[in-house]
């Protein structure tokens, strides 16, 4: 990109035409009488064209340089700045017998849950994202990153029996409230995903939620299962692995509470898809604010054009006085 920073003295350009007519038409009235010309004759002073215009096309040529380095050429580099409001978010998946439940099928309510909490990290680009999963206890299985894949791997790797079997509900979400207090982001928000009842733990759920209000932290509750029974896979002693049906049973209350005290929503999924539109809500709503700043950075380039004009007003100076001397 380039531009003049005072394109108005351009106009001189104009004036150069009627610099070379008038220097012509001065050189035409410029005359020396001889009584005869028969002594000039054989003696070279007659100088072909090109040389008698040399010293004026050398001139203009300097001064149409010197007129564009005045007028400050600038070339210019546009550049982009992004600014970005980051969000720190913790996922907190029930690993319960309780997700064994078949009613998303094919496969049981942990598999499919699991499926889509990666595709909802596979959308975040520009967030610090963290997982807690829990059942009579809480761990981190992954701190805030940026490394989804190190994330998905870990996701992929979340399995029954990582922890005794129960639902501590409030130790879970206090767990991720800790891994998010000393977040410096804009937005913290923590999404928890659950099928029981608050049946293990020291901390009640709905404390955790006071907690995570003081702290800032937007807490997204989601409840997973079919309404009424679901089917159940027991080993039978007997008959082998079979399915029975059990009640479903979650504190949908609970986890209202918990969601309305921290500013979130609450959702309910019975299978795949509702889950699946769930967390594509939550991803909209949960966005980074980018802000976008375009400038240019010119750079004055004068010299390119000044240089040159005075090598060309030196170079008509000394051919004048040499090669190029016009007789008297």
């Amino acid at each position: 990109m380039i531009r003049f920073a005072y394109p108005w003295l351009l106009a001189l350009l104009a004036l150069l035409p009627l610099l070379a007519w008038a220097t012509l038409r001065r050189g035409r009235r410029r005359s020396v009488a001889y009584s005869s010309l028969d002594i000039l004759l054989g003696a070279g002073l007659e100088a072909p064209v090109w040389k008698r215009h040399a010293l004026l096309a050398l001139r203009l040529l300097a001064l149409a340089l010197l007129i564009l380095a005045i007028a400050r050429p600038q070339t210019g580099r546009s550049q982009h700045k992004t600014y970005t409001e980051g969000i720190d978010i913790m996922l907190v998946l029930d690993t319960s017998g309780s997700m064994q439940a078949q009613d998303f099928e094919p496969k049981n309510r942990l598999f499919v849950a699991k499926e889509v909490v990666k595709e909802f990290v596979a959308k975040r680009t520009r967030d610090r994202i963290g997982l807690v999963v829990f059942a009579a206890d809480a761990i981190t299985q992954c701190p805030l990153t940026l490394d989804y894949a190190l994330l998905t791997k870990l996701v992929d790797g979340v399995d029954f029996g990582m922890l005794e079997d129960g639902t501590a509900i409030g130790v879970a979400l206090a767990t991720a409230c800790n891994r998010l207090r000393t977040s410096e982001a804009t937005s913290k928000v923590a999404i928890l995903l659950t099928d029981g009842q608050n049946n293990a733990g020291m901390v009640d759920p709905v404390t955790a939620a006071r907690v995570a209000q003081s702290l800032g932290i937007k807490v997204y509750t989601i409840a997973v299962g079919t309404h009424g029974r679901a089917p159940m896979p027991i080993d039978d002693p007997v008959f082998g692995r079979r399915l029975i049906s059990v009640e479903v049973a979650i504190d949908e209350e609970t986890l209202r509470r918990i969601a309305q005290t921290t500013g979130g929503e609450y959702f309910r999924a019975t299978d795949r898809r509702e889950l699946s539109a769930i967390y594509a809500k939550i991803d909209e709503l949960e966005r980074s604010k980018l802000e976008s700043e375009t400038f240019v950075e010119y750079t004055d380039r004068f010299l390119w054009l000044l240089i040159p004009a005075i090598a060309f007003l030196l170079l008509e100076l000394g051919l004048g006085e040499t090669v190029l001397r016009e007789s008297p």
